[in-house]
């Protein structure tokens, strides 16, 4: 049997870096359901403290989510789980990010302009890349 799965990262701001990130990718939040939220607490399955306010909408605090706008038989779910503490060593994993058509320096720009940090480029034969990190510190490569 195959499986499918989402991408999951630690985060001390899982709802700002998912903003981050669907800006990032053109994706989008996943919506928050706030009438679903209350029928939960009100069953008394979840707590006021498990909630948190963002941009004015209720959500839950222990994170936050983001998709491809085609759906997820187009691209992996991303969560992004909130954590207390924050990222200390170098991300095992990362994400490549392929801008097709689209020029990756654009993207580079615009993302260190959303604070991204860029680290170094890369090249191996025709191919070139450059690294950058999240405003948490999680690192993406862009490349064509």
């Amino acid at each position: 049997m195959a499986y499918t799965f989402q991408v999951t990262i630690d985060s001390t701001t899982p709802h700002a870096l998912a903003d981050w990130w669907a800006e990032a990718l053109g994706w989008e939040v996943e919506p928050s359901d706030e009438k679903f939220i209350r029928g939960m607490i009100e069953a008394g399955h979840a707590t006021e403290e498990d909630t948190t306010t963002h941009r004015g909408t209720l959500v839950w605090k222990a994170g936050a989510a983001i998709r491809h706008p085609e759906g997820l038989d187009r691209a992996p779910r991303m969560l992004f789980q909130f954590v207390l503490e924050p990222k200390t060593v170098k991300n095992r994993v990362h994400l490549d990010v392929r801008t097709g058509e689209d020029d990756p320096e654009a993207l580079v720009e615009r993302l260190l302009s959303k604070g991204a940090t860029r680290l170094h480029e890369g090249r191996q034969g025709p191919f070139a890349w450059t690294t950058l990190t999240d405003p948490e510190g999680n690192e993406l490569c862009v490349s064509h």
